[in-house]
């Protein structure tokens, strides 16, 4: 569509009206604002982590009386890249993806059934 010709001030490319002075002095405004936060953030000290987790974070041991043998199973939570997941090795065999605490506990739920009662 060609430019709006009823005033100089009109930069218009449709119906609308768009502010040039306006616009220029809030842009300018935040630009300084945006230089003054960066300013403050690398005058500050750098943050400072704490220590790098270790390569096996939890190891789950369980043993199961209720059968005829004694059965037991290890499950240990390895590290991973992301927070409070796990990559998870059950009895020496690794699981596929990562996964959370919850998922972990569930897994170990239902891997033991329900035994009733012997007496």
């Amino acid at each position: 569509m060609p430019p709006c010709k009823v005033a100089k001030t009109c930069y218009a490319s449709g119906m609308y009206r768009t502010r040039r002075h306006g616009s220029q002095k809030f842009n300018e405004k935040m630009a300084r604002w945006r230089d003054i936060q960066l300013r403050r953030k690398l005058e500050e000290p750098a943050p400072c982590y704490g220590p790098e987790p270790p390569e096996i974070r939890r190891r789950i041991i369980v043993e199961d009386y209720d059968g005829p043998e004694t059965t037991r199973h290890e499950i240990i939570l390895h590290r991973s890249n992301r927070v409070d997941c796990y990559r998870v090795e059950i009895d020496g065999r690794m699981l596929p993806g990562r996964k959370g605490w919850s998922s972990v506990l569930e897994m170990v739920r239902k891997a033991f059934v329900r035994v009733g009662a012997f007496w």
